[in-house]
């Protein structure tokens, strides 16, 4: 009896883990495991999951076709615009800064983009390795090995290189801004091929010194940054708008001071800001930066302080609330005309030229100045009396032609200059 019940047991036991193996073997049908096991297309989906043009999304975040480079003529485009061969028929090279120095070399950059977007032109620029004639005449001749046919060099450093390459490349023009090729000797020796470009920054300067004095400053800064031919024209011009706009307001002498300096280099540095912050401590109100990135210090010290700046060259009031106006020469216009007078015919080589306020080179911005007193009506007066030249203003130059660099040999009746070493 009992070994019945044991075989029955068992071999119930048998059945059900028959049943068992039965079920299992269906769940483990090889026909349906793709769709649950396997399935790469769905588990691993690279497509999906890795989605590279989704994460990354360089289109979007770099974008460097829309960012650096968009078609509006007044922007830097840094990159400039080559041909399939990877040249460039209109080439700038930079002098002591760069591109975007938001003074000389941007405002003679922005006028080859105006003009080679315009006239879908090939262009780009080169900036040296150093501050030497070797190196500016090795640019040079890169522009031209890499197919310039127009060449823009924006400062007087200049001279020496385009008057040693003009005549080793007389199929290529040059444009020299803010001097005129020569030996050394300050004597003009100009190639048709080229041309110098000289502004009346005295004007300019005019207009800052006479607009500061009529706004309501009475104790004003001159920094240059190197006794040049431009900077100092720049300063003897503020010079003569202060002396000028004192005695329309019957001040008495020695209402005005103005401190006077060249600080000996174009640089944004700790001792250029050292400098401007001393002068703001010890009661100068504005501060006419007149020396490339030596604003930038300039404006840094005046922030600190809550005084004023005047800018240089280019309208610089979007680099800080501190700029009142700028004194500017339309390099933008200066370099289109230029460059256009090549494409036109009208070209007239050979000759240095000096552009002023007659055909609208020179001035101070009104239009983003940041005046409360001084007006509109009174800058279109003293404007139009520069134009007619019922204006004398000293230059950088006596009658003798030799040249005056410091403050102190020009006379003035009412102002006071601190002639700053």
């Amino acid at each position: 009896m009992n070994t019945k019940r044991v075989l029955a047991l068992m071999l119930a036991l048998v059945m059900v883990l028959g049943l068992v193996a039965a079920c299992g073997e269906k769940e483990a049908d090889p026909t349906d495991a793709p769709v649950v096991t396997d399935a790469p297309e769905e588990t691993d989906a690279p497509e999906e999951t890795d989605a590279p043009e989704e994460t990354d999304a360089p289109e979007e975040t770099d974008a460097p076709e829309e960012t650096d480079a968009p078609a509006d003529p007044d922007d830097l485009h840094k990159e400039g615009r080559l041909d399939e061969n990877g040249n460039a028929e209109i080439a700038l090279i930079t002098d002591v800064g760069t591109i975007d120095d938001k003074s000389f070399n941007q405002g003679s950059w922005e006028g080859v983009v105006q003009y080679a977007i315009a006239n879908d032109k090939t262009f780009r620029y080169f900036q040296p390795t150093e501050v030497s004639d070797a190196a500016y005449i090795n640019s040079i001749n890169l522009a031209i090995e890499g197919g310039a046919k127009i060449i823009v060099t924006p400062g007087f450093l200049f001279e020496i290189p385009i008057y040693t390459v003009q005549d080793q490349f007389p199929d290529v023009n040059f444009i020299l801004l803010d001097g005129y090729p020569h030996a050394g000797d300050w004597v003009p020796a100009i190639s048709d091929n080229a041309i110098g470009i000289l502004f009346a920054e005295e004007e300019s300067g005019y207009l800052a010194g006479y607009a500061a004095v009529h706004e309501g400053y009475r104790d004003l800064g001159f920094m240059g940054g190197m006794a040049v031919p431009a900077v100092v024209r720049f300063g003897y011009g503020f010079l003569q708008g202060a002396e000028d706009a004192a005695a329309e307001l019957g001040l008495a002498a020695g209402d005005i001071n103005v401190k006077y300096t060249y600080v000996g280099n174009f640089d944004a540095s700790p001792e250029n800001e050292s400098m401007a912050a001393s002068w703001f401590q010890e009661g100068t109100e504005v501060i006419f930066a007149c020396g490339g990135a030596v604003g930038t210090s300039v404006m840094k010290a005046a922030e600190k302080a809550n005084a004023k700046v005047i800018g240089v060259d280019v309208d610089q009031y979007a680099e800080s609330e501190t700029v009142i106006t700028s004194a500017m020469k339309n390099l933008k216009k200066s370099v289109n005309d230029a460059i256009a007078s090549i494409y036109d015919g009208t070209w007239e080589g050979g000759i240095s030229v000096v552009l002023s306020a007659s055909a609208g080179y020179t001035m101070i911005s009104m239009e983003n100045g940041r005046f409360e007193n001084f007006t509109q009506a009174q800058y279109d007066a003293v404007y139009a009396e520069l134009v007619a030249g019922n204006i004398e203003i000293p230059k950088d130059t006596a009658e003798n032609g030799e040249q005056i660099l410091e403050p102190t040999d020009l006379t003035f009746e009412l102002i006071v200059v601190e002639n700053i070493k």
